[in-house]
């Protein structure tokens, strides 16, 4: 049984879908949460504390501990107040989930610079501004869970996401490095990868998926991944009940000597380059760097 008791949970973007499924969750597994919620409209406009604090009433209705925050994510001291609030009041931060978004969907053509940075401000420098408020605290205490929310639009693309699709990619470039560097204090890391019939995603979704794209389908991978057992740096698929890990190989690739290192080579041998067989999920960059040294030392070597 994965159970949360005495831990404390932060949760942003938790006033409405997955991220008030993943508070309530957490909460009637044991922990004490902070329900951040700016308040704003799916766009980012605005702000109002009647989400959170809704979410904050139904915990404790059910017999639950929370408190509400409308902290604005890319907000540095806001967030860093936050942290010290929980801190404060319950003498700990455990979990951080990274669940805070807006959209500003456009073609890459129509899509103004502004909306581009609002999007990844959000997404990626506020998941970072965030996990810094928390990274000391997990670090000195050992122990630390964190979850950073990625997408099908970062891992893949959609039409009309640039903004959205590039930022959802980044925050796992920032997992699999705070993966390494968390490793030795206890903290896991991981991402989250969800598809669910939010406000977000409302006029995205087909009427008949609606039903079967419920936030709370998703909720139980997240709560896996900040348990005590969870693995670390794993993107974690989840929507409709379904769960799947997503991963990031790279192929063995060739190694060409002097003299035929020209595109015409490149690409007269990309099936050679293309060929799984071989393949590696790599732990850290290095490990790529390694693999391309060892193929010319070998081919120096057989020379």
């Amino acid at each position: 049984m994965i159970t949360f008791d005495e831990q404390v949970a932060i949760v942003t973007g938790a006033g409405h879908g997955l991220g008030r499924s993943h508070a309530l969750a957490l909460a009637a597994r044991g922990a004490r949460v902070v329900v951040n919620d700016l308040g704003g409209s799916r766009d980012g406009t605005g702000s109002s504390s009647t989400a959170a604090e809704a979410v904050v009433a139904e915990i404790e209705a059910a017999g639950g501990e929370a408190m509400p925050n409308g902290a604005d994510v890319t907000d540095t001291d806001g967030v860093g107040e936050m942290v010290d609030d929980a801190i404060g009041r319950w003498g700990r931060v455990d979990i951080l989930i990274n669940n805070a978004g807006i959209l500003r969907d456009k073609s890459f053509a129509n899509m103004d610079m502004d909306d581009f940075g609002l999007v990844v401000a959000v997404h990626l420098t506020g998941t970072a501004t965030c996990t810094k408020a928390v990274w000391s605290h997990m670090r000195d205490s050992g122990y630390g869970r964190i979850v950073v929310t990625s997408s099908s639009s970062g891992l893949y693309g959609n039409f009309g996401q640039a903004n959205y699709g590039a930022a959802k990619l980044a925050v796992v470039g920032l997992m699999n490095t705070l993966t390494i560097e968390g490793a030795k204090y206890g903290i896991r890391v991981n991402a989250l990868a969800p598809v669910a019939h939010t406000r977000m995603t409302d006029e995205l979704l087909p009427d008949e998926a609606k039903a079967l794209l419920k936030p709370e389908e998703v909720t139980p991978g997240v709560l896996y991944l900040v348990s005590r057992d969870a693995p670390s740096g794993m993107i974690l698929a989840a929507g409709a009940g379904g769960f799947a890990a997503a991963r990031i190989y790279e192929t063995d690739g060739i190694w060409l000597p002097e003299g035929q290192r020209t595109p015409e080579e490149i690409a007269s041998r990309l099936p050679d380059i293309l060929d799984p067989d071989g393949q590696q999920e790599f732990g850290a960059g290095g490990d790529q760097t390694m693999k391309f040294l060892g193929k010319a030392m070998a081919a120096g070597h057989d020379s």
